[in-house]
C-alpha cells in the first residue's frame, strides 16, 4: 500500500508541471487570440446604440416588451415559430446515419476524405472531411458554398482566399466542405423539397436544413467534439451559413462572409427575393435581377417586406452564441444598426463581445478579413 501510494506521489510530481505549463500555454494562446478579434465588437461612434427601421426582437409580436431572461426563451420560441409558420416546417432531421467515406488522400499534416450522406429526404450530397493529425477531440467547421472543392482548396485559383475548409483545418479545426454541385450546375442553386415544382419550404430554409442535416452526421465523428462545431460561408454561402446558424441552434458560433445580412431591394446581390431563397414560386422563374414594376418579386419575399420582417429577428436567434460578420460590399459598417438588436438581447442574456464586424470595401474575402474569421473561430471553438 506504502509502495503504491509512493508511485502516485511521484507521478503527481512529474505531471504537475506539465499540466501547469500546458495551462499557462492555453492562457496565453487564448489571450493573444481575443486580441487579434477584439477591436471588432465594438461598433464605430456613428452606430452606437442605433436601431434604424428593424423592429426590436425584445417585442413580443403583440407589442409587449421582453423584461427578462425568461420572458427572452418565449419570444426566441415565438420568433422561431413564426418564421418557420411563413417559410414552411422542416422535414424531421436525419440523425440516424454516419458518414460513407468514399475515398481518401494524405496530404501533409492532414487526411483529405471524400464523403457521402443524405441532408435532405431522399438526396445525398457529396462533400469533403479534412482531419488534421493529432490524437483526441478537435473543434470543427462546416463550409458551405456553391460547390465543396472551393473551401477545400481543390482548385479555382479565380476564386482566391476562399480555401476556408483547407486554411481551418491547417489550423487544427476538423472541417467539412459541402456546396450545391448540381444545382449550381442548373442554375436553380439550392435545394427544393419536395421537388422544384411543388415546394412547401422555401429554399433558403431548405439550405439550413441540409446544414443541420450535415452537424448531426459531423458530430458522430469520432475526432469531433460534437459542443464546438461552428459553421462559415461566402455570399451565397454566407447567406446559407447564416440561416442555418440562426435557424439550428446546435452550432456554437458561425461567420457570415458578405452575405447581405438584411433585406436591400437597391442592392442585385442581396436579392434574398429571388426564386431560390425566399422568393420561391413554380417554374417558370422570374427574370433575374432587381425587382421591377415589369419583373416583381414573387412568392413570400414581397410578404415579408410587406409585413415588415427582416433578418435582426433571425439573428436574435443566435444568442448568446457568437457570430461574426465579415463585411464587404453588401455589409458595410452601416449594418451596426441592425446588429445592435442583437447585441441588446445579449445585453439583456448578460453577455458581452457576443456580435461582432470587419469592413472590407470588395466583396470578395481577402487574406485580413479571413485572419480575423479564423481568429474568430480559434476564439470560440478552441478556447
Amino acid at each position: 500500500m506504502m509502495k503504491t501510494l509512493s508511485i502516485r506521489i511521484v507521478l503527481v510530481l512529474f505531471f504537475l508541471p506539465l499540466l501547469y505549463q500546458n495551462s499557462a500555454a492555453q492562457i496565453v494562446s487564448k489571450e493573444s487570440a481575443w486580441k487579434k478579434i477584439a477591436p471588432y465588437f465594438a461598433a464605430p461612434d456613428q452606430f452606437k446604440n442605433q436601431y434604424g427601421p428593424y423592429r426590436s426582437p425584445l417585442k413580443f409580436y403583440d407589442g409587449r416588451e421582453v423584461k427578462n431572461p425568461a420572458e427572452w426563451k418565449k419570444r426566441r420560441v415565438e420568433i422561431l415559430d413564426r418564421w418557420n409558420g411563413l417559410m414552411g416546417k422542416w422535414p424531421a432531421l436525419i440523425t440516424d446515419q454516419k458518414l460513407e467515406f468514399l475515398d481518401s488522400i494524405r496530404k501533409d499534416g492532414f487526411t483529405q476524405y471524400q464523403v457521402r450522406f443524405s441532408w435532405a429526404p431522399g438526396q445525398k450530397t457529396n462533400g469533403y472531411l479534412l482531419v488534421p493529425d493529432g490524437k483526441g477531440k478537435k473543434p470543427a467547421v462546416i463550409t458551405v458554398y456553391y460547390e465543396p472543392e472551393t473551401a477545400a482548396g481543390l482548385g479555382r485559383p479565380d476564386l482566391p482566399d476562399r480555401d476556408f475548409a483547407y486554411q481551418l483545418c491547417k489550423r487544427g479545426f476538423v472541417t467539412l466542405s459541402l456546396g450545391t454541385t448540381e444545382s449550381t450546375n442548373s442554375k436553380t442553386y439550392s435545394i427544393y423539397y419536395p421537388g422544384i415544382q411543388n415546394a412547401s419550404i422555401q429554399p433558403l430554409s431548405m439550405l439550413a436544413y441540409a446544414a443541420a442535416n450535415a452537424w448531426n452526421v459531423l458530430a458522430k465523428v469520432q475526432n469531433v467534439d460534437s459542443k464546438r462545431i461552428g459553421i462559415m460561408g461566402h455570399s451565397y454561402g454566407g447567406k446559407w451559413a447564416m440561416f442555418a446558424s440562426c435557424l439550428y441552434e446546435k452550432f456554437a458560433c458561425a461567420v457570415w462572409s458578405d452575405p447581405g445580412i438584411v433585406f436591400e431591394d437597391s442592392r442585385e446581390s442581396i436579392n434574398y427575393w429571388e426564386p431560390w431563397y425566399l422568393g420561391y414560386h413554380p417554374q417558370p422563374w422570374r427574370k433575374r435581377g432587381l425587382i421591377t414594376k415589369e419583373n416583381p418579386a414573387i412568392g413570400l419575399y414581397p410578404k415579408l417586406v410587406s409585413e415588415g420582417y427582416n433578418l435582426q429577428e433571425l439573428h436574435a436567434l443566435m444568442a448568446p452564441r457568437p457570430f461574426l460578420v465579415s463585411g464587404g460590399s453588401e455589409d458595410p459598417a452601416s449594418r451596426w444598426i441592425p446588429l445592435n438588436h442583437s447585441v441588446a438581447v445579449n445585453n439583456l442574456l448578460g453577455y458581452k463581445d457576443r456580435v461582432a464586424m470587419t469592413n472590407r470595401p470588395e466583396h470578395t474575402p481577402n487574406p485580413e478579413s479571413n485572419e480575423v474569421a479564423y481568429g474568430f473561430l480559434e476564439y470560440y471553438l478552441k478556447y
